[in-house]
Parts: C-alpha cells; structure tokens; sequence
C-alpha cells in the first residue's frame, strides 16, 4: 500500500499531513510512504527526517501520485492538483466540502474518493481522528496569545510597589473546544473570564475550567448532530445579543468562536456593542473565515474602531505548524488505521465514520448535505 504526501500549495498554509513520527509508524507496519520534497519545510521537518523515518522523497509530484493509492493533505487540492489524481485514489484532507461544493463536483468527476475530515462523527468512537477539534484546541490558544500581545494591558493581577494592578477581563463566547482552550489559556494568564454559549450542556465544562457562565435561556433545541452548535431563529440570536451586551462592554478582550457547520457564522457583537467598549480592548474572531460573529470584521486584516482593535485571524493552527503538524497527522494515523485494515484499503462503507466522512466515491457525491449545498450554488 502506497501513501503520498503532497506539498501544501495554499498562501499561508505551513503544515503538513505526515511528520516523521507518524511515517515511522506506518513504514513499521508495512506500508510505502512517500512525500513531496519540501512537504514539511514549513513545519520544520527537512526532507532527511522523512527519509530517516523511511520515506521515499519524491521531487516529481506526477511521478508521486502515478502509483499511490491513498493521498493526504492538509487544505482541499487547487484545480492543478485535482487533475493530477488518478481515479480510484483515495484524497483525505480538510475538503471544505460544505463551503466549496463545486470542487466536491470535481474530484467524483475525477473518480476520486474524498474523505473530508471535517465530515469526521463526534463521536467517542472517532475522538482520536477529530482533527477539527485538535486544530480548534491549537486555534483557540493561539487567540489567547494573540489577545495578549495586543492588549495594553497584563493580563494577570499584579500587586507592586505602585499599587496593585487589577486582572484582565476576557469574555469567550462559544464554549467548543476552540473557546474551552482559549479560556483554559487565558485562566493560566491569570485572568478572570467568562464565557456564553447557546448550548446549556457545556455550563460545567466552562465552570471546571474556572470561568463563569452566562446563560441566556433559549426556547430551541440548540445542539445539533455530534454535539456542535445549531443554528438557531434569528429571535434566540437577538435575546442572545441582548444578555451579552453588557459582558462584552465590560471585556478587555473578547474571543469569538461561535460557528455553524455550512453555515455563516452568527453575527453576536454588533457595531454597538463595540463602542461600548473601553478604548484598548481587542477582540479576536476566530470565525472571521465564515463571515466573523462580530460586526465589522474583516477576515485576514486588523482594524481599529473607536481604540477597540478588531483582529479576524485566518488559519491561526498554520502559526503553530509543529504541534498542529503533530495533532493533524496523530489524527490521520488513527483515521488510516481504520481505512486499511490488515494494511490493505478497505472502505467498508456500512461503518458510521467512513459513511459520515466519506463525500465522493465512485464518481458520484456521497452527502446529502454537500449535493444540497452543490445545487445552491448552482442556483446562485
């Protein structure tokens, strides 16, 4: 069996699907990898550790994907690489398939298999291959760190021969695991946080982890398939606006994490609650790809509005290229484990995770939710 690892092309995109540790483990169990030259440069990994760990260094991305049977990546394939795949090969990365329905089209007109792992069940069974969430856990420290270094302020309570310096106030709002590691971070800073979810079943997550919880009653279900958020009516948004309100004018910093799969992201600070806010306060949305939750953010830049500095990153686990490199490949191990047993590609397709991950197969878009998504965007 014949795994590939291609180059990231992707403006911004220094990870890499494969670190060394992980090809050991699969050369061990009998499997060829091969790897791009220069796949693992931007996350420090020089082409002699993947040859140390028994990979084949290949310069020719052609000549790399002309016998492998499985293919790994980090972002979804650029057009020039879609025509490069063989039919019959099997492309796992993060797809955006939701988002990017045409590219979806694509690749089953290719004849390519496409396992997205945004698609991956929450599930307990399938925790290990979560790469959303261990990239979300990456996400949400860096915010944190980023706040910090934009923050004219410290972030712990100080006590000094001037006088004592009061804590930060940080204000997360969305509790997945992006805003659990960011409150986890700005605790150990030595901030007081607190944090707002629609979800009432992460209150004692947000409490073990020593914030404060700010509930606003919703008269919706608010929890969808494997545990994330649902979208809720724009009247639970508005009440959910209302509550916030005054935490956020009272923040120093504000992180933003709410996010909807396939869907634009809630909007939940507007441009008044932002001229609430003391002059010097920075809010981070990590939701700025999907449109941001905050008014007036702009995706990849940083503004000033009123001294409030508004910061809407893109791809903040490719600043931490290690560790997130590290996370994204464990997740894959495990994913490959279940794709290839007795190290032989079996897409058993009766299987919840393969089922549920799995989005073109045999020419043909497998999800219901990424045809439904392909016919909108064919009728805009």
């Amino acid at each position: 069996m014949r795994v590939a690892v291609l180059r990231e092309r992707e403006v911004g995109e220094s990870r890499v699907a494969l670190v060394p540790e992980t090809v050991a483990r699969l050369v061990q169990k009998g499997l060829t990898v091969c790897v791009e030259t220069g796949a693992g440069l931007g996350a420090h990994f020089p082409d002699r550790a993947y040859e140390e760990a028994g990979a084949q260094v290949v310069s020719d991305p052609l000549a790399l994907l002309a016998e492998a049977q499985v293919v790994l990546k980090v972002a979804p394939p650029q057009e020039t690489e879609v025509h490069l795949l063989r039919p019959g090969t099997v492309l796992i990365g993060f797809m955006d398939p939701l988002g990017r329905p045409l590219l979806m089209r694509d690749l089953a007109k290719q004849g390519v298999t496409t396992v997205s792992m945004e698609m991956i069940p929450r599930t307990s069974r399938a925790q290990s291959m979560d790469a959303l969430s261990s990239q979300a856990a990456v996400a949400g420290y860096k915010a944190v760190l980023l706040a910090a270094g934009h923050l004219p302020k410290f972030f712990p309570m100080l006590t000094t021969a001037a006088g004592t310096i009061p804590p930060a106030k940080v204000f997360v709002i969305g509790a997945g695991v992006a805003g659990l590691q960011a409150i986890a971070t700005a605790r150990r800073l030595g901030a007081v946080v607190e944090a707002f979810d629609i979800r009432p079943q992460v209150k004692e997550e947000v409490q073990s982890l020593g914030a404060k919880f700010v509930e606003v009653p919703l008269e919706e279900a608010t929890e969808g398939a494997g545990g994330y958020a649902r979208e809720v009516s724009e009247a639970s948004k508005e009440r959910s606006r209302q509550v916030i309100s005054d935490h956020v004018a009272r923040a120093d910093v504000v992180i933003t994490t709410a996010q909807v799969p396939g869907k634009r992201a809630p909007l939940l600070v507007t441009e008044a609650m932002v001229a609430r806010m003391q002059p010097g306060s920075v809010i981070i949305d990590l939701a700025a790809p999907q449109g941001g939750n905050c008014e007036g953010i702009e995706a990849g830049h940083q503004v000033v509005k009123g001294g409030v500095t508004l910061i809407g990153p893109v791809n903040l686990p490719a600043s931490m290229p290690i560790h997130a490199s590290q996370m994204y490949s464990r997740n894959l191990y495990s994913l490959l484990n279940l794709l290839m047993p007795r190290n032989e590609l079996h897409l058993d397709f009766t299987d919840d995770i393969i089922q549920a991950a799995c989005v073109t197969h045999a020419g043909e878009i497998c999800s219901q939710r990424v045809k439904d998504a392909l016919a909108q965007e064919l009728v805009v």
